[in-house]
């Protein structure tokens, strides 16, 4: 129970928001998109703060899915070991989302969401993170991106990856459903057109 609370705070702590107001004087929340992540951190005050924002979010998921190995809560390696890491990885992704220290006005927790996958199946979330970068550069659309590796990841770990843990095959494919729920209005966006690109490509003269 210890180790659940602590891994909700951690993903609580709104580091968009707080970095936007210490150096910025600003809340991210009220400008550009107004999610509380690392996107719309970069969009608003730039990369010099955006970049440590989205280590320190996907750093809280990582720690936050890891809490169980450091307390011993399982035999490491076990199906046991395996659910409380999810189960403490979810903690710190819905903190993200409804952080105690911002008023419950999160993001949509996809730099959390990496961390945690990163600490649970490292090869795997890293060829999801390849997926992401190949969407991005060739849409432009983080949104799009995000989506597509989300759903890259339960795909892979059926096709490509082997895992004994049947509730870690389940969580990969909440993952991924989550993550297209979230972006319902992106996803509105994209079909209308009106999406912004994260990436824009030069126009020729």
């Amino acid at each position: 129970m210890l180790a659940l609370l602590l891994a909700y705070l951690i993903g609580s702590i709104p580091s968009a928001v707080w970095a936007g107001k210490l150096f910025h004087g600003i809340d991210v929340r009220e400008h550009g998109s107004g999610n509380a992540g690392a996107t719309n951190t970069i969009r608003v005050l730039g990369w010099a703060t955006g970049i440590p924002v989205l280590l320190l979010d996907l750093a809280k998921g990582w720690f936050a899915a890891s809490l169980p190995l450091y307390l011993h809560a399982a035999p490491q390696g076990s199906e046991q070991m395996t659910i409380a890491q999810i189960i403490c990885g979810t903690a710190a992704i819905l903190g993200h989302v409804f952080p105690a220290f911002a008023g419950f006005r999160g993001g949509k927790g996809v730099a959390t969401t990496f961390g945690v996958l990163l600490a649970l199946h490292p090869l795997l979330t890293v060829s999801c993170a390849g997926v992401f970068l190949a969407v991005l550069l060739l849409s432009g659309y983080v949104s799009l991106a995000s989506m597509t590796a989300g759903v890259a990841f339960p795909v892979l770990l059926l096709t490509a990856f082997h895992t004994p843990s049947l509730t870690f095959r389940i969580f990969a494919i909440v993952i991924a459903l989550a993550l297209i729920i979230t972006h319902k209005k992106n996803i509105n966006r994209l079909l209308k057109g009106e999406e912004k690109k994260f990436i824009r490509k030069k126009k020729k003269d």
